[in-house]
């Protein structure tokens, strides 16, 4: 299979550059909003300005902070046309750099193996969804296990500051670095965000302080939360009892799940990868808004299960994310909901609903286990060596 990779990479790159080259109508309307709205940061009615206005659905705001508008502003001076492809080659990069990195990080920097599955990443559903919507995932998921490998502390902790400037769901990734007492990496990470928090202020006073004090946490202006492309525990627990749960009990009960179950993961191993994937799996369960297209981070989750699990749990899990995203059930079900603002349906569909969010915690149990079953197979002596291993970074 491996003699073939570099063929269907070819072939699969191929096929999604004709999809782009001969879209009927504009499909990439993330990008859209990223490139039309950003401008409206320096006329001071970025976050009144929707994209689509003329549609009964859902007119697409702006929904991230001034910076990333100023980051977005560059890409408003390229024709339409243009920016697509610019995007979509950028986003294809992308993917390639976060599996050649994941396997760096799992000792298997085989060439062809990164093409392979570089290949067959390219047609699940988060990376798909992610390239038709024009969305930012790939790019930020790159540039955050690049960093967060890194054993620079500046390097990591500029990559999550500059990150969650952008986009604010990156910062849960500063809990890495605790984890790790990584202290000089976490100041980092803070300094980096106070400077494009600054930067944002400098730019435009009134729409940074319309973002941070009055837009942000309001959840149902970024999108409808019951909808089943919000694969957050807060957009399934609402499927299921047919109302908004919002921050109430059962969202915070959610989060406490989440969270035990990550440190779960993290409390006995000192792998970087199983660190990395477990912060993450953290951050998109408990956001309040986790479309199905940030869940591009199950990638990196995928290929640690399969590679580096070495247990039962981890290849049904494994096979799980394969079902899950390889069946595109979020689109299919998406398909199947009356309209995306209501949140009560059939009990089957709400079932499925739970789809992302079961399999992000099941990651979690399965890493946790991995660890524990790789030290009870140590030697006492090899288990006093391995605590005080440094953990596996990029240099």
């Amino acid at each position: 299979m491996l003699s073939v990779a570099p063929w269907l990479l070819a072939l699969s790159v191929l096929g999604h550059l004709l999809l782009v080259a001969f879209q009927v109508k504009m499909t990439m309307v993330d990008l859209a909003v990223y490139r039309n709205g950003s401008p409206h940061l320096f006329t001071g009615d970025l976050y009144e300005y929707r994209f689509g206005e003329d549609t009964d659905i859902f007119p697409l705001p702006f929904t991230y902070p001034p910076f990333a508008a100023a980051v977005f502003t560059p890409m408003s001076w390229v024709p339409w046309g243009a920016s697509r492809w610019i995007w979509q080659l950028i986003c294809l990069g992308c993917l390639y750099y976060i599996v050649r990195t994941t396997f760096k990080l799992l000792k298997l920097d085989d060439p062809r193996r990164v093409m392979l599955w570089t290949a067959l990443a390219l047609w699940i559903e988060p990376v798909r969804t992610t390239l038709n919507y024009g969305q930012i995932n790939l790019v930020l998921c790159a540039i955050l296990i690049g960093t967060l490998a890194s054993a620079r502390n500046w390097v990591g902790g500029v990559g999550v500051g500059f990150t969650a400037g952008i986009k604010l769901t990156p910062a849960i990734s500063g809990l890495y670095f605790l984890i790790q007492r990584r202290w000089a990496a976490a100041v980092w990470s803070f300094v980096a965000f106070a400077a494009v928090y600054a930067i944002g202020w400098a730019l435009s006073p009134s729409q940074s302080d319309k973002f941070w004090f009055h837009l942000l946490g309001d959840a149902s202006r970024v999108g409808p939360v019951g909808s089943a492309i919000n694969q957050s525990m807060r957009g399934a627990l609402s499927r299921t009892v047919g109302y908004d749960v919002k921050t109430g009990v059962l969202y915070v009960l959610g989060v406490l799940v989440a969270a035990a179950l990550t440190w779960f993961a993290v409390s006995k191993t000192k792998d970087v990868l199983a660190l990395i994937v477990s912060v993450q799996m953290l951050g998109l369960l408990v956001s309040p808004i986790s479309w199905s297209h940030h869940w591009v981070w199950m990638v990196p989750a995928l290929l640690w299960l399969i590679y580096e699990g070495g247990h039962l749990l981890c290849k049904v899990t494994a096979g799980l994310w394969v079902l899950l995203t390889g069946g595109y059930l979020v689109s299919f079900l998406l398909n199947a909901q009356p309209n995306i603002w209501d949140f009560s349906r059939p009990w089957y569909y709400a079932l499925l609903g739970w789809g992302y969010p079961v399999a992000g915690m099941l990651t979690l149990v399965a890493i946790g286990l991995a660890a524990r079953r790789q030290r009870d197979e140590l030697l006492p002596g090899d288990e006093e060596a391995a605590d005080s291993e440094p953990s596996r970074v990029a240099g």
